[in-house]
């Protein structure tokens, strides 16, 4: 969802958690576009900020905010903001020949690769969550996923990561013929899949999975990939909260 029209010279900020794998979507794609933009980093257990830009109708990151304009999710795959900045930068994430292929996609990394990477990389949340906010954060784990969730994730380590090996293996079988997921060029879901993957390397205590080698070398292509058109020399900044 957005509100009020953007000024053509306002920065774009993303307002984020640095490990959150949809933030990490986003930010890939704003990295790919090449254009200047901003990374709040706000704590996880403050969401006042995020509360207070989508006037108390959001509290999930990420949201952008570009001049009066702020950008929110409206759904659990609604891809709102990646859209927004499809609009404003005609990146070609969403190809009409993809659509509803692309949907399946994002579906299936949002909830089968999501669900098993981030217990991995939450297992060693206290490495990259503040001091401050680990007790928070970890309640918030609890409350939602059940008392002692994390130190479960940490103990079955093996076994999410023979779970997500299995079911990175039609990633690996799409990259076969092609250097991304639908063909020659990224598309949305590429960026997504990235995020997932993002997310569960955070932590540094893991790579990919060694049997797929053409995952090891499409992610590399991706993290470091750019837009033909993207401005050169540019640089984002950061912000905490």
């Amino acid at each position: 969802m957005r509100d009020a029209p953007a000024r053509v010279d306002a920065m774009i900020e993303l307002i984020q958690f640095p490990w959150s794998p949809y933030c990490l979507v986003i930010r890939r794609i704003l990295e790919y576009a090449g254009g200047a933009f901003r990374l709040v980093n706000i704590p996880p257990g403050d969401r006042s900020l995020v509360w207070r830009l989508t006037r108390q109708r959001y509290y999930e990151v990420p949201i952008l905010r570009e001049g009066r304009t702020v950008v929110f999710e409206t759904g659990e795959d609604s891809q709102v903001i990646a859209k927004y900045i499809e609009s404003r930068l005609g990146l070609g994430l969403f190809p009409r020949e993809w659509e509803g292929i692309q949907a399946l996609l994002w579906r299936y990394f949002e909830s089968d690769i999501e669900s098993a990477a981030f217990k991995l990389n939450d297992a060693y949340y206290e490495e990259f969550v503040p001091r401050a906010e680990r007790l928070s954060y970890l309640r918030h784990k609890e409350r939602k996923f059940g008392r002692g969730c994390v130190a479960q994730w940490r103990q079955q380590k093996e076994d999410l990561l023979a779970e997500l090996a299995q079911r990175l293996a039609p990633c690996e079988q799409m990259l076969a013929h092609r250097p991304f997921l639908l063909g020659d060029r990224p598309v949305f879901a590429d960026f997504d899949l990235y995020g997932m993957l993002a997310n569960f390397l955070y932590s540094g205590h893991y790579r990919l999975p060694a049997a797929h080698a053409r995952l090891q070398i499409w992610y590399a292509l991706m993290a470091s990939i750019r837009h033909p058109g993207a401005a050169m020399g540019r640089r984002r900044r950061s912000a905490r909260v």
